[in-house]
C-alpha cells in the first residue's frame, strides 16, 4: 500500500488551516488568522472540487450509530459519488492551496496537530482506486466500525439540538426580558452552526471573547470599580473564565456564561 501523503488529503489541510485559525488567534495574531480564514473561504468555497471531496469526507467522518448494512451502503454511495470529482482538477486545486498555505503563512502549517488524522488517511485511501483486494477489505472494515460507533451519552453535550437551544433562550428570557442584539447574534450563529461544522462559528466566537476581554479589563478603570475591592475581585473571576474558554468545548453552560457576561460588558458600557 503506498505511504499516505497528507498534504494531497483534502480534509487533512482543511483541518490544519482550522487549528491554524484557532493558534493565531490566541497568539492574537490578527493578521494571520485573516489570512487563514481567508485561504479557507477561497480554496473550499462551494463548487470547487476540494469542497466536493471534503463532504464526502464529513459524510463517512461525522456520521455514527448506523447498522453494518446502512455503512455498507454509505460507503459504496460515497465512493460512487467520489468518481464525479475532477480528480486532474482536484490535483491542481490542492496544489494551489499548498503553495498559498506555503507563501502566505508557513510551511509549518502542515505539522499542526489534527486528532481525527489516522481517519482522515483511511478515508483517502479507501477513495483510492489502486488499493489491492486485502487493502481494499481492511481499510473499508475500519470505516464500518466508525459509523456503527455509539454515540455515548453523557449529561455535558458539547453539541445542542435547536430544541434544547430554544428552550434555553427561553429560560434566558425569563431572567433578563430581552436578549441583547450581541447575545441574539450569539445564538443565532450558534444554532447554524450544525449546518457547517461550527468552523464559522469557531471564528466569531474567539473574536467576540477577545472583545468580551478588553471589555472587562476596560473596566478597571472606571471610578466606582477602582474604589470597590469585591467588584474588583468579580471582574478578575470573569476574566479568569473567559481565558478558559479555549481549554474546554463549548455547551450550555459555557454558552450562558459567555452571554452573561455579554449583559454584564453592557452595563458596565452604560
Amino acid at each position: 500500500m503506498a505511504k499516505h501523503n497528507k498534504k494531497r488529503n483534502t480534509a487533512f489541510i482543511y483541518e490544519t488551516l482550522i487549528r491554524e485559525v484557532v493558534k493565531q488567534t490566541i497568539s492574537k495574531n490578527k493578521k494571520n488568522r485573516d489570512v487563514a480564514i481567508g485561504i479557507i473561504k477561497e480554496h473550499y468555497r462551494k463548487g470547487t472540487e476540494l469542497r466536493k471531496e471534503l463532504q464526502l469526507y464529513k459524510t463517512l467522518l461525522e456520521t455514527k450509530n448506523l447498522n453494518e448494512k446502512i455503512a455498507e451502503k454509505l460507503i459504496f454511495e460515497t465512493k460512487k459519488q467520489h468518481l464525479d470529482v475532477d480528480q486532474e482538477k482536484l490535483f491542481k486545486e490542492q496544489s494551489n492551496v499548498i503553495s498559498t498555505i506555503n507563501k502566505k503563512l508557513s510551511k509549518t502549517c502542515f505539522n499542526n496537530f489534527v486528532p481525527n488524522y489516522k481517519n482522515l488517511a483511511t478515508v483517502a485511501q479507501i477513495f483510492d482506486d489502486n488499493l489491492t483486494p486485502k487493502a481494499k477489505v481492511l481499510l473499508e472494515t475500519k470505516v464500518i466500525n466508525h459509523l456503527v460507533e455509539r454515540v455515548q451519552k453523557n449529561n455535558n453535550p458539547s453539541h445542542v439540538s435547536g430544541l434544547v437551544v430554544k428552550k434555553f433562550v427561553n429560560r434566558f428570557n425569563d431572567s433578563y426580558s430581552d436578549l441583547l442584539e450581541e447575545q441574539k447574534n450569539l445564538l443565532s450563529r450558534f444554532v447554524s452552526s450544525f449546518q457547517d461544522n461550527g468552523a464559522e462559528f469557531k471564528f466569531y466566537l474567539n473574536e467576540e471573547i477577545g472583545r468580551l476581554k478588553t471589555c472587562v479589563r476596560e473596566s478597571y478603570k472606571l471610578n466606582e470599580i477602582k474604589e470597590d475591592e469585591s467588584l474588583k475581585q468579580k471582574l478578575t473571576e470573569v476574566l479568569e473564565v473567559l481565558e478558559n474558554f479555549s481549554n474546554t468545548p463549548l455547551n450550555r453552560e459555557k454558552l450562558l456564561q459567555i452571554m452573561k457576561v455579554q449583559n454584564l460588558t453592557k452595563e458596565l458600557q452604560a
